[in-house]
């Protein structure tokens, strides 16, 4: 028996696709500043720090990162909630989201960190710079141009795995793309340009990334 396409009925509800796509824009953009920045602090911590707060970091890495980002979204999002803390969907899915990425981004900056000479960090320290100065100026963003293609990668991974916040039922593209699917009875179709959508937005990511790259490090 043969099928037949109809995605009239999905392209109805664009405006309502649309408000998805945006909220996973959001997600996105916001889950990877803060996960950025808690894998810096992550990093220098853990490679700076005193020995317990070392030992903290490296199991709070090694927890998130053999544990289902559904099952931290899942804590976040019901769990808290028994220790008196609640939270909308849209917050508990960034908080998530950034919990997770920074977990990665940590372990990223933390080897991008690793690869600068320890000579290059006592001269710097030999010209009189304040350990701050070092760590900024020739360990960080030296480092950056290292760590930048594994991290452009893991933000890519974020976008798509924003998909899962639809599990508590926070309005993103996947979650409407479902209310969608509901009204129309049209599941191929819905999923198909779903899937389009992603796929988009992660050469889009790529293609933006690929061009910051070229921008901030290829022409030095």
């Amino acid at each position: 028996m043969g099928y037949r396409f109809n995605f009239r009925d999905v392209f109805a509800q664009q405006d309502f696709l649309l408000e998805g796509l945006v909220l996973t824009l959001q997600l996105s953009f916001v889950a990877m500043a803060l996960g950025l920045l808690v894998g810096v602090t992550g990093a220098a911590l853990r490679l700076y720090g005193p020995r317990p707060v070392r030992a903290v970091v490296a199991t709070y890495v090694e927890a998130i990162r053999n544990t289902p980002l559904l099952v931290q979204l899942f804590l976040v999002f019901f769990g808290l909630p028994s220790l008196g803390i609640r939270l909308d969907a849209t917050t508990a899915s960034i908080i998530a989201l950034t919990v997770n990425l920074g977990a990665y981004a940590t372990e990223i900056v933390r080897a991008g960190l690793q690869a600068i000479p320890r000579a290059q960090i006592e001269a710097g320290v030999s010209l009189g710079l304040s350990r701050l100065q070092v760590f900024r100026y020739i360990v960080l963003m030296p480092a950056l141009r290292v760590m930048y293609p594994a991290l452009a990668s893991q933000f890519i991974l974020l976008m798509l795995a924003t998909s899962v916040v639809s599990q508590i039922s926070a309005p993103d593209l996947f979650h409407t793309a479902s209310i969608i699917q509901s009204r129309t009875f049209r599941d191929f179709e819905v999923y198909i340009v779903v899937a389009a959508l992603y796929l988009a937005l992660a050469l889009a990511f790529r293609l933006a990334f690929a061009g910051l790259y070229q921008v901030a490090f290829a022409r030095r």
